[in-house]
């Protein structure tokens, strides 16, 4: 079968498509194969092994796991004999995790796996791109307590997390302001943000608004310079790996005042927990209250243009792969 390999930390040039063995499902385990997955900012990080702390998961000197790839969907071909959650032909998405990887035409998870059946009204990619962007929005958002009649900035509205982000919060019963640039204004605004800001125009934190929430998506603010603009029991939500000062602010705050610096680690949730999370968004969204925005579309053999695009950090929601099986 087909997949793409790397056998090194670098840029997007390391990235080679390969031949290499189909899997077989052990006994718990469900066959996939993969029709869509997508390109991540995290990805990037990943392909680089930057920075150096991820390289403690990832591999230190050199990637202990030679596939990318966090979220999937696709066609289950075959099942181990002690599956019992799902059958042969049953169309599904999830997000396997760093220690499988999903650029390959087949990859083989276990049945108690973050996996669920596909939302019928979407497609492979829509449905690829469903996963982990929104399973991060949805931990931090609950980790903020947000409440409906909340007022929440989304910083990075126009990101996989962030388009996500809006949709929830706009879902929970918040009142929403979406911070991206001058382009994505009008597609925020259309996702349900109330206001949408243009920060090469505006420094949301000069305003003089206040938030219950301020969820930064990308990593472009503070708790610090963000702190002024939260209200009184304010939360401040931030997705990228804690600095050390970040992390002394965590620790202070968890003790002293009343405005909150917080920071969980969404990927490290038990499987059961996300998997009870990704049939909740699947409700959602079959039933239109969020959809996945897709920017742009690559086949498997143009991965490595996808993500010189993604590197750019101009993208649009999400960047789907797409698998074309040759029979």
């Amino acid at each position: 079968m087909k997949a793409v390999l790397y056998t090194k930390y670098g840029p997007p040039e390391v990235l080679q498509l390969a031949e290499v063995d189909k899997p077989t499902p052990k006994d718990n385990e469900v066959l996939i194969k993969i029709h869509a997955t997508t390109v991540t900012t995290a990805g990037i990080a990943q392909l680089k092994g930057s920075p150096f702390a991820m390289r403690f998961v990832t591999g230190l000197r050199r990637p202990k796991n030679p596939l990318l790839g966090v979220e999937q969907a696709g066609e289950i071909e075959a099942v181990g004999k002690d599956v019992k959650i799902f059958k042969e032909g049953d169309l599904v998405f999830g997000e396997p995790g760093v220690s499988v990887g999903t650029y390959a035409e087949y990859i083989c998870m276990p049945e108690e796996g973050v996996v669920a059946i596909k939302p019928a009204n979407t497609t492979y990619g829509e449905a690829a791109a469903s996963c982990d962007g929104v399973l991060t929005a949805l931990t931090f958002l609950r980790k903020g307590n947000i409440q409906s009649g909340q007022k929440v900035l989304i910083n990075g509205a126009s990101g996989s997390i962030g388009t996500f982000a809006v949709q929830l919060a706009k879902y929970f019963g918040a009142e929403v302001t979406g911070v991206c640039s001058t382009t994505n204004l009008e597609m925020v605004k259309s996702l349900g943000a109330d206001v949408a800001i243009d920060y090469t125009e505006e420094d949301f934190t000069k305003s003089g608004q206040t938030y219950d929430i301020i969820f930064d998506t990308v990593g472009k603010s503070s708790f610090s310079r963000c702190k002024g603009s939260l209200t009184q029991k304010g939360i401040y939500l931030s997705t990228v790996t804690p600095t050390p000062v970040f992390l002394l602010q965590i620790l202070w705050t968890s003790k002293i005042g009343s405005k909150k610096a917080m920071f969980v680690a969404a990927a490290l949730r038990p499987s059961s927990e996300k998997t009870k999370d990704l049939n909740f968004i699947k409700e959602l969204v079959e039933a239109g209250k969020i959809k996945s925005v897709i920017d742009r579309r690559y086949p498997l053999e143009q991965i490595a243009e996808a993500y010189r695009y993604v590197e750019k950090g101009h993208k649009k929601g999400n960047v789907v792969i797409t698998i074309n099986h040759d029979n």
